[in-house]
């Protein structure tokens, strides 16, 4: 090799690497406890981008309907309109998702004591001949009124520690309200500004890169854009139309529950693949405490209606929005299950498409070219 001044910069280049991968290795600690306290300062930033993100999806679809030809308060009137229409959906969800939570309860709880010596009746019935089994299921006795006054007792006696630990409460309490509230804030200016902030971005990438580079990094930015929000528009109707049939189907049925476990499915339903199995693990259980026989027939209309809504519905509304096949869904939905809960798995799902969908057309010109 001769070690003309290209060679010696490359060489120059693999210690540098070298050497900080090293010194990296030999600090985990101290690099994850640095990485920790960045994620907290950019943590705020984030979450604006993401929800500027989401508001911008109706803010756009607001601004194109009502103000085509644009204006000076296109804008801002978009903008105030979308943050209402999401607000208004979390008012509607609140208004009519806890009166239902609390009368649930004081169902569930007298369906519990009634629930319990029905069961305690079966048992001994199917083991009416094994006399020590119905000895033992006969010496059960479920007072929950004693129950219910242990947890009074055990909720005073830790009344101490409570308050001792009301102050760090209210703190992240204090913490959490502010994060929010910079995130929002974040989230107007980008909104406000996008086009400015874009051709910006564009202005740093040309000063930085090749103008093939960044025609490549405008393509990916682009292609993600299209796939997140086709992504969370399709998987939002979708779980609409999904708690809308539940609703209805149950409703006609006279089953309980019927408002509750719509909005409940509507919402698990945004988890990709088993939020809807998770919505029905719940209903059934509710319904349970009513009836076994109702449960039952719940469960019957949840396969019903997942096969209609999987084979009829998904297709159509969300269709192949992200183009990634289910192998690679399943996968994306484990991997990010994994690395950030429920975040992830609505995240990875686009990201995966976006990954696949560029490494299809990396494989397709590596192709072409081999035959050429």
């Amino acid at each position: 090799m001769n070690l003309n001044k290209d060679n010696m910069k490359k060489i120059l280049g693999i210690i540098t690497f070298t050497l900080l991968l090293m010194a990296v290795l030999m600090n985990m600690g101290a690099v994850r406890s640095y990485l920790a306290f960045l994620w907290g300062i950019l943590f705020p930033f984030v979450m604006g981008g993401a929800i500027a993100f989401i508001l911008n999806l109706p803010m756009a679809a607001i601004e194109k309907k009502l103000f085509p030809k644009g204006g000076k308060a296109a804008r801002p009137v978009s903008m105030a309109l979308s943050i209402l229409f999401v607000f208004a959906i979390l008012a509607v969800v609140v208004v009519v998702v806890i009166p239902q939570l609390g009368k649930t309860f004081d169902s569930v709880s007298a369906g519990m004591a009634a629930f319990l010596p029905k069961v305690q009746a079966w048992a001994e019935d199917v083991f009416g001949r094994q006399k020590d089994i119905v000895a033992f299921i006969e010496s059960m006795e479920f007072d929950w009124k004693s129950w219910i006054e242990g947890i009074k007792d055990f909720a005073l006696s830790g009344a101490g520690s409570v308050i001792s630990y009301t102050m760090s409460a209210t703190m992240v309490v204090i913490n959490g309200v502010m994060t929010f509230f910079i995130a929002m804030v974040f989230s107007l200016y980008i909104l406000n500004q996008k086009e400015a902030l874009g051709r910006q971005c564009i202005k740093v990438l040309k000063a930085f890169l090749s103008p093939k580079a960044v025609g490549k990094a405008c393509y990916v930015c682009s292609l993600s854009h299209r796939t997140f929000s086709k992504f969370i528009t399709g998987q939002c109707l979708e779980a609409l139309i999904l708690g809308a049939m539940f609703f209805v189907s149950m409703t006609l049925l006279r089953l309980p529950y019927a408002m509750l476990v719509g909005v409940l499915i509507a919402f698990t339903a945004l988890i990709p693949m088993i939020g809807a199995f998770i919505g029905c693990a719940v209903g059934a259980f509710l319904i349970l405490m009513v009836s076994p026989m109702q449960a039952l027939f719940f469960i019957v209309l949840f396969l019903v209606l997942q096969q209609i809504e999987g084979n009829l519905i998904y297709p159509h509304v969300v269709g192949n929005s992200v183009g990634l096949p289910s192998m690679w869904v399943l996968f994306a939905v484990t991997v990010g299950g994994k690395l950030m809960g429920i975040v992830g798995m609505l995240v990875f799902i686009p990201f995966m498409s976006v990954l696949y969908a560029l490494f299809r057309e990396w494989v397709n010109q590596r192709g072409s070219k081999g035959r050429g």
